[in-house]
């Protein structure tokens, strides 16, 4: 159970966060590639490897049936494993590139907001939030559980379906 966690989970992690790391390289942070849509598309695509994961325990290890709890469980083995390396490979990459990644989300989400034509009021409550958010992007204590929490519960969405799709031995069953 533990191999396919890791293996799973590690191949999971590892395809969402190179994919968007090379979205932004690609990009300069000015297109699809670095949007959060293509991000949040990028990890379902990659956290179908829950779902492979769950099935291959089911058919390889418990002859093909699998109850809901351990489903879920290796489910969200995955999930935590993928959210571990998704967070430590961001963390290598802004330490190793000196990419200055919440000044230009920052920077760029205040345009957006001026060139939006709030109120002024509005604007500078939304500017403030914006700042503080920069602040406390520079405290890794707060940035690190900030980042496992972008693609853990994508990964908990989908560990949860998979369980309950694949405690059904009639979907996709082993090939014998």
């Amino acid at each position: 159970m533990q191999k396919i966690a890791l293996t799973y989970g590690v191949l999971s992690g590892t395809i969402t966060i190179v994919t968007l790391i090379l979205g932004l390289v690609v990009s300069d942070g000015g297109s699809f590639l670095s949007s959060e849509l293509f991000g949040y598309l990028t990890m379902l695509v990659a956290l179908s490897m829950i779902f492979i994961g769950i099935k291959r325990y089911r058919d390889q290890e418990l002859g093909g049936v699998i109850r809901f709890l351990p489903a879920f469980a290796m489910g969200l083995a995955i999930a935590v494993t993928a959210a571990i390396i998704y967070t430590i490979v961001w963390e290598l990459y802004l330490m190793a590139s000196g990419h200055d990644f919440i000044n230009n989300y920052v920077n760029a989400a205040i345009e957006a907001k001026r060139t939006a034509g709030l109120a002024p009021e509005k604007l500078a409550e939304d500017i403030a939030a914006l700042e503080e958010m920069r602040s406390d992007y520079g405290k890794i204590y707060i940035r690190m559980p900030m980042t496992f929490l972008e693609i853990f519960p994508v990964g908990l969405i989908i560990a949860l379906l998979s369980a309950a799709v694949l405690q059904n031995p009639k979907i996709l069953p082993a090939r014998q």
